[in-house]
């Protein structure tokens, strides 16, 4: 069974059931059978915090993923953490809604979840391109980086 709850500490505006279906999308592509994960929604401030404190990065981000268990696990856990306000920002920057960004940064964080990584350009390229298939595959423009 795929189990995936939204957390929204801060109670911002959130699609719930699109967020969930976007996550439950990347997992059923990428062949998880289960799983357990959270996506959690929170401030600058918070997400800035987790960065400084996992990856030595004093800024915040949009995306911050935890993996609890290995890729191909019998029961995937994990959380992902996606900086709000980063979000808001970047989809006015970029000119589309906010709740888009926010899908995209779910599919973003499940991939990796699913052992995708974007630390160089080859796998950076890899994980944009499997953006682009699962926002696709939800009827969602490409806004994929």
């Amino acid at each position: 069974m795929l189990r995936v709850s939204v957390a929204n500490p801060y109670d911002y505006p959130l699609e719930f059931q699109r967020l969930k279906d976007a996550a439950r999308a990347v997992f059923e592509g990428e062949g998880v059978a289960a799983c357990r994960v959270t996506v959690a929604f929170v401030d600058d401030a918070h997400i800035h915090r987790l960065n400084n404190q996992f990856l030595q990065h004093d800024e915040p981000t949009d995306v911050l993923t935890f993996p609890y268990t290995q890729p191909g696990a019998k029961v995937l856990e994990g959380e992902v953490v996606i900086g709000y306000g980063v979000a808001k920002e970047y989809a006015a920057d970029r000119g589309h809604d906010p709740n888009l960004e926010l899908l995209l940064y779910t599919v973003h964080g499940c991939l990796h979840l699913c052992g995708y990584a974007d630390a160089d350009e080859g796998s950076a390229a890899e994980m944009r391109a499997k953006e682009r298939e699962y926002l696709a595959k939800l009827g969602l423009p490409d806004i994929a980086g």
